[in-house]
């Protein structure tokens, strides 16, 4: 049998819910082998657009749109408190009209149309390069996403609009849907057991942080402890195990703001 092919970002909330997998401490769906990749999330979202990997870690807005993957009901990044932030330089004022973005398929892409009601020039690039960006006066503003959305103010730079807030009063309380795991169709015969493996991974993950820590503190961007836990608390939440009912009408929500975006 082959290898599964898995592919996610480095983030914190995907190296916490997949480390205990990667890592051995839980089996693979099966016992079976996987090969693991890593990759920012506007490549992840074009690889599972040409069909590159068996299973892999998409914008919401991104899995909304694959015809030849099935959106797992684990394992998915919602918030509920926190979301993507647009920032500007402390002295910018107006309305930015360029502004760097984490990828032109994002949820944060979808989101940010919507919540902004303007046009605007969109300039993507990988998200660690968006802050600079910002501050050299390359663009406007910044749309940052991860761990680095959490500490904006630490690199001087104003919130202009908080997407997670603007995502809550727009939906009554939704949790906002930012990132899905995907399943090749084709292998739909071991969906479950794939789910059952990110739930164990997950569940370990919190039993036994010592085991996972090390894996996730080597691949974030931001390095300080309190910033990861709070990226992880944020993001990795019973949504995470099981994104239920709440979960699929998040989703159906922002399939309808990605229409009219």
């Amino acid at each position: 049998m082959n290898a599964l092919t898995v592919a996610i970002s480095p983030c914190p909330n995907d190296t916490f819910i997949f480390g205990s997998w990667i890592l051995g401490h839980v089996p693979g769906p099966h016992n079976q082998d996987a090969r693991f990749f890593w990759h920012d999330v506007q490549e992840l979202n074009q690889g599972a657009l040409s069909g590159a990997w068996d299973i892999v870690k998409v914008s919401a807005a991104t899995a909304l749109r694959l015809t030849e993957y099935s959106i797992l009901s684990c394992g998915g990044a919602f918030g509920l408190e926190h979301g993507p932030k647009l920032v500007t330089r402390a002295d910018f004022h107006g309305r930015p009209q360029t502004i760097a973005v984490p990828g032109l398929d994002t949820t944060a892409m979808c989101v940010l149309r919507a919540a902004l009601g303007f046009s605007f020039e969109p300039v993507p690039m990988i998200f660690h390069s968006i802050v600079q960006a910002v501050l050299s006066g390359t663009v406007d503003a910044g749309l940052l996403i991860h761990e680095t959305a959490l500490v904006y103010d630490r690199y001087g730079l104003a919130l202009h609009t908080d997407l997670g807030h603007w995502w809550r009063e727009a939906t009554n309380n939704l949790p906002l849907p930012l990132g899905c795991i995907v399943l090749r169709k084709s292998l739909q015969h071991v969906q479950s057991a794939v789910e059952a493996t990110l739930c164990a991974s997950i569940k370990h993950a919190r039993a036994h942080p010592q085991d996972t820590w090390p894996f996730i503190a080597a691949l974030a961007r931001e390095l300080d402890t309190t910033t990861l836990c709070r990226h992880i608390d944020a993001y990795v939440n019973d949504y995470s195990l099981d994104m239920g009912p709440h979960g699929q009408a998040a989703l159906s929500t922002l399939q309808t703001f990605g229409t009219h975006a």
